[in-house]
């Protein structure tokens, strides 16, 4: 049986009625996972597994947008949030696409955050 958190949660990954988080370690590098709608709904448990895994002190965060279906402003905040939070472990942000993407060059997101087309090339540097 897998341990639960405080919201009912299995631990290492979140679930909301239109998407997931999951967390997952790869050699020492965090990579949170996001599946489905990053909005208002899921925002809060991307916040709780960020911290979850930054407090596992890992050489990276590295946040996978690739199956992302909406980002709303409230993801993109998290993904904010998350940057100025980890001073001392450098988050990388997988985007790619116009769903996920645009929405950060619109906002100029791509000047603050480091982007990257693809989870390998996230993993690679």
């Amino acid at each position: 049986m897998a341990e639960r958190d405080v919201t009912g949660d299995a631990l290492g990954d979140a679930a909301g009625s239109a998407g997931s988080v999951a967390l997952e370690d790869r050699d020492g590098t965090a990579v949170l996972r996001v599946d489905g709608a990053l909005d208002l709904a899921l925002a809060p448990k991307l916040r709780r597994l960020v911290e979850r895994a930054a407090r596992s002190r890992p050489a990276s965060l590295v946040i996978d947008l690739t199956d992302v279906t909406f980002l709303a402003s409230a993801g993109m905040a998290e993904l904010v949030r998350a940057h100025r939070g980890q001073t001392a472990t450098p988050l990388r942000v997988v985007a790619s696409g116009r769903i996920t993407l645009r929405p950060l060059e619109l906002t100029r997101l791509t000047d603050e955050l480091a982007i990257y087309s693809s989870l390998s090339e996230a993993l690679a540097r």
